[in-house]
């Protein structure tokens, strides 16, 4: 191993969430149990015993809970935090409720209620000039101030990643004002500005096309034998991820929803020695123990 790079080894939230990429049926096997938020701050706990650096989460209610849980716990000085931001299923199913103005007003209330005051001069900002940047501003200070709330002073917030839906629509639309906004923004912060998407290769390209440094981001992305979720393909995105200027990538879905054994998902993952690290979702105790074990002894 010695000629190869240490990888941060992340917590995924995707189980905590009843999540699976492979089934809705898999998904419904896992149980109740993990809904809870004792139960999935303790698998993140356990996770940090044996060998992972840190929690990679959607904001929501749910694991805004598990960071104070686990704040409370004493683990978040030594947790390193990766959140994508917005959590899509939340607002999709509050405007399916309310409708997307009854969104808007509920989300302005929110923010109001927060007393965050750089949030709200920013969305008064927006509103009045009819500024998107300024409402992109806003949201992220509220989603960052909610972050830091539940996490505690302790922990260390390295990067906030723009959801898939938001990425992947804006390189569809061509939107290089709000990738180059976001990132300006970000770095103004003094975090790591990153991307949650299905088109690693495609944002590479484009990244290239508008003169983005990559090395001022972070980008989320699947990578596994079976090439599972990875578009346009296998050798494509390898090859991106090869040509990248520093390793900036962090693997999801390497266990390819299940599909993929530990073992052998972790034997392609070594020979992509351009990789950041990787995230993984656990749902039982044994699987934390086991799953971060087996990483940290053959990643790092």
């Amino acid at each position: 191993m010695s000629n190869e790079r240490k990888k941060m080894l992340l917590v995924g939230d995707n189980p905590f969430h009843g999540i699976s990429h492979l089934s809705q049926e898999r998904a419904r096997v896992r149980g109740d149990a993990m809904v809870y938020p004792e139960y999935a701050a303790n698998l993140v706990m356990t996770s940090l015993e044996n060998g992972a650096d840190g929690f990679m989460f959607s904001v929501s209610e749910m694991t805004l809970s598990i960071l104070r849980i686990i704040c409370e716990m004493g683990g978040g000085r030594r947790l390193r935090l990766y959140a994508i931001v917005p959590y899509a299923f939340e607002y999709v199913r509050l405007a399916t409720q309310i409708g997307t103005p009854g969104l808007i007003k509920k989300f302005a209330k929110q923010i109001t209620v927060s007393r965050n005051v750089r949030a709200i001069a920013m969305g008064l900002k927006g509103v009045v000039r009819t500024d998107p940047v300024a409402l992109l501003k806003t949201y992220l200070i509220y989603e960052i101030s909610r972050i830091k709330s539940s996490a505690g002073k302790q922990a260390n917030l390295d990067s906030v990643l723009l959801h898939e839906i938001i990425t992947d629509m804006a390189l569809a639309l061509n939107l290089d004002w709000l990738f180059k906004s976001y990132m300006d923004f970000m770095l103004e912060l003094q975090m790591k500005p990153g991307f949650n998407t299905r088109n690693f290769a495609y944002l590479v390209k484009k990244f290239g096309d508008w003169n983005l440094d990559l090395r001022e981001t972070i980008i989320v992305t699947p990578f596994n034998k079976v090439g599972f979720q990875m578009n346009p393909s296998q050798i494509e995105c390898e090859k991106a991820l090869a040509n990248l200027p520093e390793p900036n990538t962090i693997a999801i879905s390497i266990l390819a929803a299940g599909y993929l054994k530990p073992p052998e998902a972790i034997n392609y993952i070594r020979t992509l020695t351009d990789l950041k690290g990787v995230a993984v979702g656990v749902s039982k105790e044994h699987h934390a123990r086991e799953t971060f074990k087996l990483l940290k002894e053959n990643l790092v």
